[in-house]
């Protein structure tokens, strides 16, 4: 018996309108209209000048590789492989869907938004492989239904695999300033929809929206749009100490870095408390495998410090001032440049005495001197020298609490 799903029904967009076979090679005209590439250069060859489907004029007789029509029919084709050699086989998973399939599954969810197991599937599909998400970015028309799914639905199953989806093809997404500026539309309803996955997501969920917010601050404009959002900042602040994953925490704190480049946004997150929130989580990070949680955390630190306000804080912050001068040489490279530059803004920039004092409280003096003599860069050698000077003025109070046993290391 012949099995009814070995009849094969070519899709009409994989034929090339010349040829009418299964295109190889498929190349886009001027015109718009696709070719395999063989027939339309001989057609070209031949002397005519005209697209041979619509007879329209061509302004050039170039053509570019249809990549995306070229990953469906492969996928169409390596489907059909399949069942040709497993006849007796299970349903293929999710991983290997047809093309055929992949656009019924978009087509579905286009028209039925509450269509939650075509979401789970296409889900399945991404997560398979990078090809599989640029062709599903190729898919005309398939992110603006996404984004339309996360800002018409109210939570649930939908909001979070929609999210899971959009994380997974987020770098495949060609036209990136028309997808930030669909997902920050002035009704922000998207940016609502991520807020309630980090409020009420599992922590792969968390992640995923943290993350995503990440990939929209491309510009001053959407990293406003962001961080004024009710109620976002205050939550990303929060995860970084209400949770124990430190993936979580580590994306919560790229995203923080990312969106508070603008100077408003630097004082915002200073006045919702980052400087105690952070301090808290720097000194509690002391394995060699928060090594990145504590070069970000240093980074929100030197962030904060380039602001009056962030400034201000750090310097009246003793506890915080500790742990900043206590990650100097010990952790990374990276985090002692963060180290050293917030220091430097609060102390020799601000001249903020109190902050001096906290310093040399923390033994900053040996840090500093070990520091110019070792292996550093040329800005952070500079920065320390600087600081050196404030020790100068209050040469007294520093010799006072100056570590003994390295009184061999003096200032040059």
């Amino acid at each position: 018996m012949v099995r009814d799903d070995l009849c094969i029904t070519i899709p009409s967009d994989f034929r090339c309108p010349i040829s009418l076979d299964v295109m190889k090679s498929p190349v886009s005209l001027c015109t718009g209209v696709t070719y395999d590439r063989s027939s339309i250069q001989k057609w070209l060859d031949n002397g005519n000048n005209t697209c041979p489907a619509t007879m329209q004029i061509l302004q050039t007789k170039e053509f570019v590789p249809n990549h995306n029509l070229h990953r469906l029919i492969q996928i169409w084709s390596d489907s059909l492989r399949h069942r040709v050699h497993s006849p007796d086989s299970s349903p293929v998973s999710d991983s290997v869907l047809s093309s055929d399939q992949v656009l019924d599954l978009v087509k579905r969810i286009e028209i039925d938004q509450s269509s939650t197991d075509s979401l789970l599937r296409l889900v399945s599909f991404a997560a398979k492989s990078v090809e599989n998400r640029r062709l599903l970015c190729g898919i005309g028309g398939f992110v603006p239904v996404l984004v339309d799914l996360l800002r018409n639905v109210n939570g649930g199953v939908l909001v979070e695999q929609t999210v899971r989806l959009l994380h997974l093809i987020r770098n495949e997404i060609e036209d990136k300033e028309r997808f930030v500026k669909s997902m920050l539309k002035s009704d922000r309803n998207c940016l609502s929809s991520l807020l309630l996955v980090l409020r009420k997501g599992t922590v792969e969920l968390k992640i995923c929206s943290a993350s995503l917010l990440e990939h929209l601050a491309i510009d001053a404009e959407s990293k406003i749009v962001i961080a004024e959002t009710d109620g976002l900042m205050q939550e990303l602040l929060k995860l970084t100490n209400s949770e124990n994953d430190s993936n979580l925490i580590e994306s919560v704190l790229s995203c923080l870095i990312s969106i508070s480049m603008p100077k408003r946004i630097k004082i915002i997150l200073v006045h919702l408390g980052a400087i105690k929130s952070v301090t808290k989580l720097l000194s509690e990070t002391n394995s060699t495998s928060s090594v990145s949680i504590t070069e970000k955390v240093l980074k929100v630190l030197e962030t904060a410090s380039t602001v009056r306000e962030g400034r201000m804080e750090i310097g009246e912050d003793s506890t915080c001032l500790a742990a900043i001068v206590q990650k100097v040489l010990k952790v990374s490279n990276t985090a002692t440049e963060h180290a050293v530059t917030t220091l430097w803004s609060v102390c020799y920039l601000f001249r903020d005495e109190k902050a001096a004092e906290a310093l040399t409280k923390a033994n900053g003096l040996t840090k500093i001197l070990l520091l110019m003599q070792s292996n550093c860069s040329p800005p952070v050698r500079q920065m320390a020298r600087d600081l050196l000077k404030i020790f100068r003025i209050n040469s007294k109070s520093c010799l006072a609490s100056y570590d003994t046993k390295t009184t061999h290391i003096m200032p040059c």
